[in-house]
């Protein structure tokens, strides 16, 4: 027997509740800050700055107080980070008590999944991506003009190529959530497998930053490997809902 959703709270409460969840996951931001501002300096030396000095790229900064105010901006960004699975929990906590219980457990499920790609995507990125690119820009153009790099510039390039990175990461979990819904079905995808591999070869000529097709097949290999696993999530997920439409009846 399915469980039902708590009792039903009222307006007050509810506005309540939700400052409390608030206050709670900005000071666990606040908490994860402050433990990452005792490392912040090796974060930056040997995981952030890493790829552009392996590749012998020299940066530069080029703004007054730049690094100081890089740094503070850098710790932010690294609490919240490591704090989001609390600001999550807190929502989670929020959102809970108005859920049956086959709700909480494929919420609980989707949360998980979903960082566990972005985290992927994210790696594959810092791993394979972004140092190809950084050999590209050392390599690229004249021998007469030296490429030295604003920081600032740099670590911006490294975010939005690890967020894309990680976004496209999310492609199995999409799929799964249009197929529960009834919106994509694993015929589909395999009808316009085709066109999706002219996509994927697409993405992967822009993402790479070198014409030879070696490195081409280096960045599409892993996105028609998520098309595929995305099938195959389709086809299970088309079963779940089946399932959970037969105990309904």
């Amino acid at each position: 027997m399915e469980t039902q959703p708590e009792r039903e709270m009222g307006f007050l409460d509810h506005l309540d509740e939700l400052r409390r969840r608030i206050i709670s996951g900005v000071a666990g931001i606040l908490v994860a800050s402050i433990g990452v501002s005792f490392f912040i300096s090796d974060i930056v030396e040997h995981i952030l700055l890493r790829p552009a000095i392996e590749a012998g790229l020299r940066l530069q900064n080029l703004r007054p107080f730049g690094q100081a105010f890089l740094y503070f901006k850098l710790i932010f960004i690294c609490g919240f980070i490591i704090g989001s699975p609390w600001v999550l929990w807190n929502v989670w906590r929020f959102v809970a008590p108005g859920l049956y219980e086959h709700e909480r457990r494929w919420a609980r499920q989707i949360t998980f999944w979903t960082s566990l790609c972005f985290l992927a995507g994210v790696l594959f990125a810092y791993l394979g991506m972004i140092p190809s690119m950084m050999a590209f820009a050392k390599s690229f153009g004249s021998t007469k003009i030296e490429n030295i790099i604003d920081v600032n510039e740099y670590l911006g390039f490294f975010a939005t190529v690890a967020l894309a990175s990680g976004l496209m990461f999310e492609l199995p979990m999409i799929i799964y959530v249009l197929s529960r819904v009834g919106i994509v079905t694993p015929t589909f995808l395999r009808t316009y497998r085709r066109h999706a591999i002219v996509v994927i070869l697409i993405i992967a000529a822009i993402l790479t930053p070198t014409p030879d097709p070696i490195n081409q097949l280096f960045f599409a290999a892993p996105l028609y490997v998520l098309y595929e696993l995305s099938i195959a999530i389709s086809k299970f997920a088309v079963k779940r809902r089946s399932a959970a439409d037969s105990q309904e009846q």
